[in-house]
C-alpha cells in the first residue's frame, strides 16, 4: 500500500472551536485511529490552542499527519500565507492546503453543532473531492438567511452521506435550511465504559440520602444546570433527603457555585470535578440532564449501561433512547418548570428507580452497536470502496473494499 495514494487516505476536519475537547471529538478521533489499524493513511486538521488537548497529542504520537490551523496569522508569517487566509479566512484556507497536498479518498467534516461550516462543503465541492458531514448538537436557534440555507441544500446534496447522532437534529436541521437531506444517515458516539458494564446499586447513605448526579461540562447556556438548582430550590426538596453531585468543569463553575448558594443549595450541591465512568456510578444513584440544546450525550448512554434511571429535558436525540415512565423521566420543555415537574414524577417512585435502571440497560443495549467506532469505520470503508470502483472498476475490487480490505 502506498500511503499517499488517494485510494488510502481519509481526511478529517474538526471544526471544533468552543472547547480544546469534547464529545463530539470522541468519533472522529477514534475513527481515525481504527482506520489506521487497517491500513489507511489519515489526515487531521484540528485548531489551534495555547496548550493542545492530550488527545490531540496522542493522535500525532499515534500516527495521523496532523495539520494545526492558526486561529490568526502573526506578522512574522510569510506575507502569502497573511493575503490568502484574508481572503478565505485562516480555516479555510489551512483547510485548502491540507487537502491541496495530501491527496484523498474522502473527506469528513466533524462539527461540534449540527453543520459544517458551508464554505468547507463548497471547498470539497469545487476541488472534486468526495466528503461527508458529521453533525452532533443541534439548537433551535441554529437558523440560517436564506441565502446560506440555500447554499447548505446544494452542499449537503452532494455529500455523499451526512451523518447526524439523533433523528431530532437531523429533523431540526432540515427545518433549519428548509430542506431534506435526502442522503442522511443515524450513526452512534463511542462511550468511554465498556459495553458489559456492570455496576451494582449504590447502597443509600446512614440517612437514606439518594443521590443525584449531572455529569455535563459546567455551561447553563447548554447544559442548564442553572434550571436544576431552580427545581430543587422548590419547597418540596427542603424536607427530602438527597444530595446533587456536579461532575466536570467549565467556564461557569465561580457563577454556579454563586448560583447555588443564592438558592439555598450550597449543602446540597457538590462540585466534584472529573472522574471515571465506574467512580461516578459506584456513587450515584439517578443522572439528571437538564440540558436545552444536545446531541446524544455520552453521559446519558454510559448511565443506563451501568442501569441508572436518568431524568433529562426532552430534548435532541433524548427521547430516542428514554421511555418516559419505563427507563427515565422526560421534561416536556427545557424549563425549571418542567424539570421540577419530572423530578417529581422520579421522586413518587423512587422506590422504583433501581429496576427502572435495569430496564434503561436492558433498552440501551437492544438500539446501540457494540462498538460504535468500528461500525463508523466501516461505513467510511465502504464509502471510499464505492468511490474507487467508480473511478476504476476492477474485477473483485469492490467485494475486497466492502468487507473491510484496502485496496491495493
Amino acid at each position: 500500500m502506498v500511503q499517499g495514494d488517494r485510494t488510502t487516505r481519509i481526511v478529517f476536519v474538526s471544526t471544533m472551536d468552543g472547547y480544546p475537547w469534547g464529545g463530539s471529538e470522541e468519533l472522529w478521533s477514534l475513527t481515525a485511529l481504527d482506520l489506521m489499524s487497517r491500513g489507511f493513511a489519515v489526515s487531521a486538521s484540528v485548531r489551534e490552542w495555547p496548550s493542545l488537548h492530550p488527545r490531540v497529542l496522542d493522535l500525532q504520537a499515534r500516527g495521523v499527519d496532523l495539520w494545526v490551523r492558526p486561529v490568526a496569522y502573526s506578522l512574522s508569517d510569510h506575507p502569502w500565507r497573511r493575503l490568502a487566509a484574508r481572503r478565505d479566512g485562516p480555516r479555510t484556507f489551512e483547510v485548502k492546503r491540507l487537502i491541496s497536498t495530501r491527496a484523498s479518498a474522502l473527506a469528513a467534516f466533524s462539527h461540534g453543532n449540527a453543520l459544517p461550516p458551508i464554505e468547507l462543503l463548497e471547498l470539497c465541492i469545487s476541488r472534486g473531492l468526495p466528503f461527508v458531514t458529521i453533525g452532533q448538537a443541534n439548537w433551535e436557534g441554529y437558523w440560517h438567511p436564506d441565502d446560506v440555507a440555500e447554499r447548505y441544500r446544494v452542499a449537503l446534496a452532494a455529500a455523499r452521506r451526512c451523518y447526524f447522532v439523533s433523528d431530532a437534529n437531523l429533523r431540526l436541521a432540515e427545518t433549519q435550511i428548509g430542506g431534506e437531506i435526502v442522503n442522511a444517515e443515524i450513526v452512534w458516539n463511542p462511550v468511554n465504559i465498556s459495553f458489559d458494564a456492570s455496576s451494582p446499586w449504590p447502597s443509600l447513605t446512614e440517612n437514606g440520602e439518594l443521590r443525584f448526579a449531572c455529569v455535563a461540562r459546567l455551561d447553563p447556556p447548554a447544559k442548564g444546570q442553572d434550571l436544576l438548582f431552580e427545581a430543587l430550590a422548590a419547597t418540596p426538596w427542603k424536607h427530602r433527603r438527597w444530595r446533587l453531585y456536579l461532575y466536570g468543569g467549565g467556564p461557569v463553575r465561580e457563577g454556579l457555585e454563586w448560583l447555588a448558594q443564592r438558592h439555598g443549595l450550597s449543602g446540597r450541591v457538590v462540585f466534584a470535578g472529573f472522574a471515571a465512568v465506574e467512580e461516578i456510578w459506584a456513587a450515584n444513584h439517578v443522572l439528571v440532564m437538564p440540558s436545552r440544546y444536545e446531541g446524544l450525550p455520552l453521559a446519558m448512554v454510559e448511565a443506563m449501561l451501568c442501569g441508572r434511571p436518568v431524568v433529562a429535558t426532552d430534548v435532541a436525540g433524548h427521547a430516542e433512547i428514554i421511555e418516559d415512565g419505563v427507563t427515565g423521566f422526560l421534561a416536556e420543555a427545557p424549563t425549571a418548570r418542567a424539570m421540577a415537574a419530572a423530578l417529581e414524577r422520579f421522586w413518587d417512585r423512587r422506590g422504583e428507580a433501581e429496576e427502572i435502571g435495569k430496564a434503561g440497560a436492558r433498552k440501551i443495549r437492544a438500539i446501540m452497536p457494540r462498538d460504535p467506532v468500528r461500525a463508523f469505520s466501516d461505513k467510511l470503508i465502504e464509502l471510499v470502496g464505492l468511490l474507487n470502483c467508480k473511478a476504476a472498476p476492477v474485477h473483485g475490487d469492490c467485494e475486497e473494499v466492502s468487507s473491510g480490505a484496502v485496496p491495493q
